[in-house]
């Protein structure tokens, strides 16, 4: 009798061995799918978009720092509109309407430093601590903004970096510049506010806002009100008491630094003609308090 030949492991077309039981091939190494590439982090703002911030009169000699935290409605070229139409960007819920205008005719009245905002506060408010629900807000005065909704922690990260963090830089790079030359900083913070507010009319021209400090607001207050022509709110329409995380409580208040809030109502700003009056007025008010000794001196107020 003739042995049968040995039984032949040959492969087939197809990999699978001749003469074995059907199924999944057996491979030396693991199969897997090829790896994701690695994503890439397109940086939020272009080479058409604005700065962060801008400052004016960086080289200016006097102590007076005018910010503006919500001086303008641009959005990064990259968010496009946030889902927003027109007419809601041009509402005072995407920036403070004249603001930029009075603090720009301020700086240049007093040839002073002044640091405003490139973005709109729907983007990230710089005048918010991070932590606020509100710093990148999914509803403002009732309208929702799209553009803001189910952010992941990479893209809110991508905002503070890009927007937040370059202009609190820029505020403390001229809070530097002053102490560099010897000067206490006096920190005028410029912003507006609506003429109603849920249909409740706000009768005031212009708001002082302060917490515990009383150097500069308390004389300005009585400035305002001598000229007799104005409604001065005191800490209204809102109050800068204990409040936490803007850009005042971050650069002024723990140094002992003197400082002010104004809000003056949007309406009286709304055009040059009244940008030219409010810088005039408030101007006129500030001028004669600037040489204060008081504010040339650094004191801590501590909150209650």
């Amino acid at each position: 009798m003739v042995a049968s030949p040995p039984e032949d492991h040959r492969h087939s077309a197809t990999g699978a061995t001749e003469g074995a039981t059907e199924g999944p091939a057996e491979h030396r190494q693991p199969v897997t799918a090829p790896a994701p590439a690695p994503r890439v982090a397109i940086p939020l703002l272009g080479p058409d978009d604005p700065p962060p911030a801008t400052t004016l009169n960086p080289h200016a000699t006097g102590p007076l720092l005018l910010v503006c935290d919500h001086a303008s409605r641009a959005i990064p070229r990259l968010l496009g509109d946030l889902g927003l139409p027109e007419e809601q960007l041009c509402r005072h819920i995407a920036y403070d309407i004249g603001a930029a205008e009075v603090t720009r005719r301020l700086a240049a009245r007093f040839g002073a430093t002044a640091v405003l905002s490139g973005f709109s506060r729907l983007v990230i408010d710089p005048n918010r601590a991070l932590e606020d629900p509100t710093a990148i807000p999914v509803v403002s005065d009732d309208v929702v903004i799209p553009g803001n909704r189910a952010l992941d922690a990479e893209a809110q990260a991508q905002r503070v970096e890009a927007l937040f963090k370059p202009y609190h830089a820029a505020v403390a790079a001229a809070v530097a510049t002053i102490r560099a030359r010897g000067q206490v900083p006096v920190m005028v913070s410029v912003h507006s506010f609506t003429p109603a507010m849920r249909g409740v009319a706000r009768p005031w021209h212009i708001g002082v806002l302060w917490d515990n400090d009383p150097r500069l607001p308390v004389p300005l207050i009585e400035a305002l009100k001598a000229d007799g022509r104005w409604c001065v709110g005191d800490n209204q329409p809102y109050s800068g008491r204990g409040t936490l995380g803007g850009t005042v409580e971050t650069h002024a208040t723990p140094a002992g630094y003197p400082n002010v809030l104004l809000e003056v109502r949007q309406d009286l700003i709304a055009t040059p003609e009244g940008a030219d009056l409010w810088a005039q007025v408030i101007g006129d008010a500030l001028e004669p308090l600037l040489v204060l000794p008081s504010l040339a001196t650094i004191h801590h107020y501590p909150r209650a």
